[in-house]
């Protein structure tokens, strides 16, 4: 690590526990009374500004209808908006393309990449979302090929799930493309996606990345990860509204993937191909610079997922050490985030746990089923959860251990 990388770090680090800096964030958002929410990794909220600048934009697009939006939106604004992006993720404005959510763009590139023949392998693995596991399972029927599914030991460990793809790469040397999720939405999980990727290039397996909780949480460079084809969200860590994603193609890889559904609105190599065609919520586009705004002056992701991470240790730390709590995402910092789950070890039914820590204690969470550690319940802070909000799930989850 560079000393200017160290720097940063350190200063996301203090951001992160300072209680005042995020008091003054979270004052930029309009909460419903409630529960205490720890379930914001469905998608995220917008700050009051974002909305406003939202709510301005649907109105002057409905105002302006097709006047706007033929002679200003599709030629100009629209690759203004990509532009952006693209400096955001430090690529180039030719390799990625605005679609509807992280799902559509992964499903895109999971049915057009042309590479596969009968016969060829691909690998899904017990923590990639359900969409992504069925879309891979559709390429079986359609494209004839054999669906290789891998479950990750538990606990995972940097080694264990590195030499879980090592030894599928070698026990099956047919293998060409494979599903690998950045960070799973069951447990919080961190991939080490550079490591995999290193191997499944020494073996000839493109990866399609599910960035859909990373962005935004992870302080990552696209470039490094040394991935050609990724899909991603910008509702959830980034704050954008609703109905907004983005393909990512590494330039000198689009040839591998074909035009969505054989639309020749674009060249083939054209990476806005992809994007599934209709009509795209405008509006919303519109709003991306001022999220990207946003998200720059907070700090960025360092800033952002130093602080996730942050509370998740507040809370984590606690419950190492309570009888009949077992945390299951592993405290290695290279594998997890501020997504982390666990279970009550004396109850059997952790839907019904989740609804009591509502019920009795007022803390709003989600069950999760689908990976090796079995059924648990998925904590998730967001920029407006506070430390004291963090100490008050620790006492409910003594209280039901």
């Amino acid at each position: 690590m560079t000393s200017a990388q160290t720097a940063v770090t350190d200063y996301a680090i203090a951001r992160a526990q300072d209680e005042a800096f995020w008091q003054a964030i979270a004052a930029r958002y309009d909460i419903e009374p409630g529960p205490i929410n720890f379930e914001h990794g469905y998608f995220g909220r917008m700050s009051r500004e974002v909305l406003k600048t939202y709510e301005q934009h649907l109105a002057y697009v409905n105002r302006s209808n097709a006047v706007y939006v033929r002679q200003r939106f599709d030629t100009e604004d629209s690759e203004t908006i990509r532009a952006d992006l693209a400096s955001l993720l430090e690529v180039r404005p030719q390799e990625v393309a605005l679609t509807r959510c992280a799902s559509e763009s992964l499903q895109s590139l999971i049915r057009n990449y042309n590479a596969l023949q009968p016969g060829d392998q691909v690998l899904i693995s017990d923590l990639d979302y359900n969409s992504v596991q069925s879309a891979m399972r559709w390429l079986a029927k359609s494209r004839g090929v054999e669906v290789i599914e891998i479950t990750h030991k538990h606990p995972a460990s940097y080694d264990s799930l590195l030499a879980a793809y090592r030894d599928a790469f070698a026990g099956h040397p047919r293998l060409k493309l494979m599903a690998l999720t950045h960070v799973t939405h069951r447990t919080g999980l961190v991939m080490p996606v550079q490591a995999i990727a290193s191997a499944a290039t020494e073996h000839g397996v493109d990866i399609i990345l599910d960035g859909a909780h990373a962005l935004g949480q992870l302080d990552f460079k696209l470039s490094d990860l040394d991935v050609a084809f990724a899909g991603f969200n910008l509702q959830k860590w980034m704050g954008a509204p609703l109905s907004l994603g983005f393909i990512y193609v590494k330039q000198d890889r689009i040839s591998a993937i074909d035009p969505d559904m054989g639309d020749t609105r674009y060249a083939p190599d054209d990476i806005l191909g992809l994007a599934p065609y209709g009509t795209p919520n405008i509006p919303a586009l519109m709003t991306l610079p001022k999220v990207f705004a946003e998200h720059r002056e907070i700090g960025g992701s360092a800033v952002k997922g130093a602080r996730l991470a942050y509370l998740r240790d507040l809370w984590v730390r606690e419950a190492r050490n309570m009888d009949g709590i077992e945390v299951l995402t592993p405290d290695d910092p290279r594998l997890y985030c501020g997504i982390t789950s666990f279970r009550f070890q004396g109850h059997a039914d952790q839907p019904l746990m989740t609804r009591r820590l509502l019920d009795e204690h007022g803390i709003f969470a989600v069950p999760r089923v689908g990976s090796a550690c079995g059924p648990c319940i998925r904590i998730t802070p967001g920029f407006i959860t506070s430390a004291d909000d963090v100490a008050r799930l620790t006492h409910a989850l003594r209280s039901l251990a």
